[in-house]
């Protein structure tokens, strides 16, 4: 294999560079692709210099800030694949050709409609030999040397989106499209998503509870498991108790939402140049800020939740009660309590869950993707599920000392301290183990959280007229 690069001086500091790529002895299905000769003139070359930058950070795999030969095979192997997919997906008549109408039907499907002379307009920007239609050749010839993350139809079927509802409204908000936004079709998407949480989390109150009990009151001489936590709870105030607090659990995920919703949709317009393809980075920094307005928003709500799931019987008369006992024992200041590690939990939630989603997505396409973009539900649930579960498992001992702060005063004789005070007394006492009390039930609850909020989730966008995807 060779490959020649030549940097010819031009005028002043222009410069025109000339890349050629010998296909012997690469794969034969790959011949084709390698056989380039590109001559850029001297007043794109600039242009040309910010192609090579992203093509270098997208296939530097040893990240030594080169590109080298075999580095580039791979990027190009993996990127004609993703290109296939895409392809085949368009091709709605599975003539082997792409029409005018299979660029608008595909475009209608992704929320975006245009008229014919547009898609006429895309079809001559690839068409080379005047049929009014593309083939296979003709479109990878085309976006052969394009980023492949700005394909919508392989973004299309791995939105992450606001369904995946396990009761922690940590994760990085959905993306919608300018036509949803413009329609008010983005309004209905949340509105099945806060429905699917609702129920989902009503579903899964009893294990809720049970984790927040372990949290505060298990310890190496009261170790509370399973089943002796449900006993117990059913001793003490029957089977309703099981669903304590998941009352003020259910109210605050339509301002959450809203408000994360709004908040991202801001954050986006500062943070990238192009809104409707945030790279992972910035998906997350937006997404963290959001999490971070939101949750400001309605942290009271919060340590109203944990106060009366661990409430006694009789107690409280409700939730408004509970908030004016709390309000003249302890002032405004405990509606705040573990607010810090709170916030702190955010980003490696977040982080970890989109990471892992991403990972396992690719993961997924380079492995199993042949005919389609589209995984199916298994697939989109196992990613959400696990992707969850670690972003879960890396934020539990902050949601833990969070927890523990809340419930504070709620624990007769408990002394004032501080989220690093905490964190030590809970090392020194019971060890790293004691930052994971309540970890199995929380981890119990991911699966049919997960699965019942896709299921009411299909089933609300189809009452509210919202296209399936």
């Amino acid at each position: 294999m060779l490959c020649l690069c030549l940097y010819v001086p031009f005028l002043g500091e222009a410069q025109t560079e000339f890349q050629y790529f010998e296909s012997k002895g690469l794969p034969a299905e790959l011949k084709s692709i390698f056989k380039l000769s590109v001559l850029i003139p001297s007043q794109e070359f600039s242009t040309y210099r910010q192609w090579k930058q992203k093509i270098v950070q997208a296939g530097d795999k040893d990240l030594d800030g080169q590109l080298d030969f075999e580095e580039f095979v791979h990027y190009l192997q993996d990127h004609e694949k993703k290109l296939r997919l895409v392809f085949k997906s368009l091709d709605k008549k599975n003539d082997g050709r792409i029409d005018a109408q299979e660029i608008m039907q595909s475009l209608r499907d992704l929320g975006v409609k245009i008229s014919e002379q547009q898609a006429e307009k895309i079809l001559k920007s690839m068409d080379r030999n005047g049929t009014m239609t593309i083939d296979w050749n003709e479109w990878r010839d085309y976006h052969l040397l394009h980023p492949v993350e700005n394909i919508p139809e392989i973004i299309l079927y791995w939105k992450h989106s606001t369904i995946f509802d396990v009761g922690e409204n940590l994760t990085v908000p959905d993306e919608f499209t300018v036509e949803e936004r413009q329609t008010g079709m983005w309004w209905r998407h949340l509105v099945a998503g806060g429905g699917a949480g609702a129920v989902s989390r009503t579903c899964t109150a009893p294990l809720d509870r049970l984790k927040v009990l372990m949290q505060v009151h298990a310890s190496r001489s009261n170790n509370m498991c399973i089943v002796g936590g449900f006993t117990q709870m059913i001793r003490e105030g029957g089977a309703k108790s099981l669903w304590r607090g998941n009352g003020i659990n259910v109210l605050k995920i339509a301002p959450e939402s809203a408000i994360k919703f709004m908040a991202y949709e801001q954050i986006k317009r500062l943070v990238s140049s192009d809104q409707e393809s945030l790279r992972i980075h910035e998906r997350l920094v937006a997404g963290s800020l959001a999490g971070a307005i939101a949750q400001s928003s309605i942290y009271p709500m919060e340590v109203l939740k944990t106060r009366m799931a661990l409430r006694k019987t009789g107690q409280y008369s409700g939730m408004m009660d509970c908030a004016r006992k709390i309000l003249a024992r302890e002032g405004m200041a405990a509606f705040y309590k573990g607010y810090v590690p709170n916030m702190l939990g955010i980003i490696p939630y977040a982080g970890i869950d989109l990471a892992v989603y991403e990972t396992l997505k690719n993961a997924w396409l380079q492995r199993y993707a042949v005919n389609s973009a589209d995984p199916g539900v298994f697939v989109l649930l196992a990613c959400g599920t696990m992707s969850s579960t670690c972003g879960q498992l890396a934020s539990y001992p902050l949601a833990l000392v969070r927890t523990r702060m809340q419930a504070q005063a709620s624990i007769e004789g408990a002394p004032e301290v501080t989220m690093s005070s905490l964190f030590k007394q809970i090392l020194r006492t019971e060890g790293a183990f004691g930052l994971y009390r309540g970890l199995a039930p929380n981890f119990m609850k991911v699966i049919p959280a997960v699965s019942i909020s896709y299921v009411v989730y299909e089933n609300l966008k189809i009452t509210l007229g919202v296209q399936s995807r």
